[in-house]
């Protein structure tokens, strides 16, 4: 081979190694810097790592530093707590589900008298079994093992009802149990024995006071008996000399006498019965008695004092309620006296009125019954209520110059109430009146009657003649309870024109008010024979009265239900050949059908049309009224539009196809609160006669009723409503 080619191949050699160590130190490089990344990311990562185990060292230094910190403030709350335990007088526990003590205070262990072994690890039961035996409690005459065994069975119930135990030194402890939620119960020891010592120092005292009030009560007792004999003399004697023949001074003397020893003899009969109520010395009657009668029988005791100050005296006996029960009449003749007589004494005006209802058990055997005493005087302010009812009590002393008493009244009747097994309340406004209620429960006699006699047949129709509302308020809703029509007049003048369309008038007779004499002789000379019956509260005010008078009857006031019944069918005898009676119309009534939806609607509808002779129905929406027009075939309709269902224009549609078969027109008024433009025409449309609009005005229905009555049925108006339109104006 030649030195050229030798070379040529050495060079190439070189060149090629040069590449190749070229190509080495490139792989060299490009690994070095590989190899330097991923020494900088193992470098921020043993950064990061370092960082974040710091982080957590300081977080669980943090934590550690928090637990001892809650655990300090746990452990001082625990110390305070017990502390607090410690210091308490009463005795406290801990106690596991096994019942075995976990921690008790001082004064719990004290209560075992340093007994070593009582102390937390010791179970209840052990506890209890040691206070017994060894005497710490006194058991009276429960056995020790038998106390242990209640005590054992009270431990395991949910929640123990607290015992109360006598020590050895006589001091008292309320045991307390309670679970908590799970279960642990925590037990307390309460220290009682302050409160045992009042309580027995004040049974001392309450029975030291009763035996007071009994000595005083006996004496009161004996002291009164002893004044009232010689005050019956004295009331006896001035009764007997005023029936003598004396002066007129002399018997104003003996009158005077004799009222002054009522008056003394009726406040020693309070203090009499109130000392034998407060020494127990009463005992109640049992007896059949006639509860209207009693009422009565008290208000005719007050009738004089009553019309001397001008007051009506007024009772509202529920007519569907029993008046003859089984009680002490004499006492509830007490109780009514005393009330009616404070409504009489506090009342310068107005009435006092006597109320009774109540509701009869189902058996029928028994009744509640409710009394009310209303009047109209001088009220009570409502801070002296509370203190109305005490002893030697009366509203004010600037009263007590005013008006006599002791005030024992009222502490009386409470006492007589109670003593019934009663409640007795009070109501009342300054100036406007009070009113005394009271409630009793009493057995109906077995033969009571217990429905309202109903009127004769001839009096159908009662006008009641009276210028006091209460009266004739109270008037007719008697009279209607036993089936009468009744009208209310209030001035003379309407009771001469109404007079010969009634059947009877029940004329209250006043001084002031109206006169039954004078509407009687002004009645015969119109030659008007309708009977009449007077009540009066005097009735010296008909004493010679002529036979043939219209006052057929004179009626008490207050009149019972029975002396009402009695004057009525005295009057109805003299009615037999009344014309109005004769006459009376056989025609049936008008019959008149209302479709609304509406119950308020329906409710002025009927007080509207009230006053009127018809038969009035009402059908809920239009799908009844077409109904309704079936079955009752009603001479006048009136249509509200707007109805549930069915409304009244489609109602209408329907009677007027129902009525093609019958050839027979039934007019159909429509009522509606619609009023705007063309209403009117759209629901005449449908087949309706008439169209008023809501509200309803009696005057527009009254007209309406009268252009349709075709004198087919009987008249719908009665005179009574007609003449009291024109003597009113």
């Amino acid at each position: 081979m030649s030195l050229a080619q030798k070379l040529a191949d050495e060079r190439r050699a070189r060149l090629a190694a040069e590449r190749l160590l070229e190509l080495k130190k490139r792989e060299l490089y490009a690994a070095n810097r590989k190899l330097g990344k991923h020494a900088a990311q193992l470098s921020n990562e043993i950064v990061e790592t370092r960082a974040e185990y710091q982080t957590v060292v300081n977080e669980n230094k943090k934590v550690r530093h928090d637990l001892e910190t809650a655990k300090e403030r746990a452990d001082q709350a625990e110390r305070r707590l017990w502390h607090s335990i410690a210091t308490i007088r009463d005795g406290f526990a801990f106690f596991d589900a096994q019942g075995k003590m976990i921690a008790a205070n001082p004064a719990y262990l004290a209560i075992f008298e340093g007994a070593d072994h009582i102390k937390p690890g010791i179970n209840y039961k052990e506890i209890m079994a040691f206070a017994a035996h060894e005497g710490l409690f006194i058991l009276e005459d429960t056995s020790p093992d038998d106390w242990c065994n209640m005590m054992e069975q009270r431990w395991h119930d949910n929640e123990p009802e607290p015992v109360i135990v006598r020590l050895w030194n006589e001091e008292f402890l309320k045991l307390i149990d309670q679970r908590d939620h799970g279960e642990d119960r925590a037990s307390l020891a309460l220290n009682i024995t302050d409160s045992v010592r009042k309580e027995a120092e004040l049974q001392h005292a309450r029975q030291e006071a009763e035996a007071a009030s009994q000595a005083k009560s006996a004496f009161l007792a004996n002291m009164s008996h002893e004044l009232r004999t010689p005050m019956n003399g004295v009331v006896g004697m001035a009764s007997l000399l005023m029936d003598t023949s004396l002066s007129e001074e002399q018997k104003l003397f003996a009158s005077t006498i004799k009222n002054s020893g009522e008056a003394l003899l009726s406040i020693i009969n309070d203090v009499l019965d109130y000392s034998k109520l407060g020494a127990e010395n009463v005992d109640l009657r049992a007896e059949p008695f006639d509860l209207e009668r009693c009422i009565h029988e008290v208000m005719t005791l007050h009738q004089v004092s009553a019309r001397e100050k001008g007051l009506e005296l007024l009772v509202d006996y529920d007519l569907f309620l029993p008046t003859k029960f089984v009680g002490d009449v004499g006492r509830m003749r007490q109780i009514l006296t005393h009330l009616v007589g404070n409504g009489v004494k506090f009342s310068h005006h107005g009435h006092v009125q006597v109320q009774v209802v109540g509701v009869i058990t189902n058996d029928g055997s028994e009744a509640v019954i409710h009394v009310t005493i209303q009047d109209t005087g001088i009220g009570i302010p409502e801070e002296k209520l509370d203190h109305i009812f005490g002893e030697f009590n009366q509203v004010d002393t600037n009263q007590n110059r005013e008006f006599e008493g002791t005030g024992l009244g009222l502490a009386l009747t409470k006492q007589l109430v109670s003593l019934m097994s009663g409640e007795i309340w009070v109501d009342s406004v300054v100036d406007e009146g009070t009113s005394f209620g009271f409630r009793l429960s009493m057995p109906i006699e077995e033969d009571c009657d217990q429905l309202p006699i109903p009127l004769p047949d001839n009096v159908q129709h009662v006008l009641v003649a009276s210028d006091m509302e209460v009266n004739s308020d109270l008037l007719r809703k008697q009279l209607e309870q036993m089936g009468a029509t009744v009208t209310i007049c209030t001035d003379q003048t309407q009771v001469v024109l109404l007079a010969p369309h009634v059947d009877l008038i029940l004329a209250d007779h006043t001084p002031s008010g109206i006169n039954a004499r004078e509407l009687g002789t002004e009645l015969q000379k119109m030659e008007i024979t309708t009977p009449i019956l007077a009540l009066s509260g005097d009735l010296k005010a008909f004493a010679g009265m002529e036979k043939d008078s219209l006052v057929k009857a004179i009626l008490q006031k207050p009149g019972s239900r029975a002396e009402l019944n009695l004057g009525i069918a005295k009057a109805a005898s003299a009615a037999r050949s009344h014309p109005s009676l004769q006459h009376r119309s056989t025609k049936r009534r008008m019959r008149i059908l209302s479709a609304e939806d509406n119950k308020t609607n329906r409710l002025v509808l009927e007080k509207l049309l009230k006053s009127l002779e018809i038969d009035l129905e009402f059908a809920h929406d239009g799908v009844e009224a077409v109904e309704k027009f079936q079955t009752f075939a009603p001479d006048l309709i009136f249509m509200d539009i707007s109805m549930p269902r069915m409304d009244g224009t489609e109602a209408t549609q329907k009677i007027r196809i129902l009525e093609e078969a019958s050839n027979k027109h039934t007019p159909i008024i429509a009522l509606t609160a619609l009023a705007n433009e063309g209403d009117e025409e759209h629901i005449l449309s449908h087949g309706l006669d008439r169209y008023l609009t809501k509200p309803l005005r009696k005057k527009e229905i009254f007209n309406v009723i009268a252009e349709i009555y075709s004198g087919e049925t009987a008249d719908p108006f009665p005179k009574t409503e007609e003449l009291l339109r024109q003597a009113s104006g």
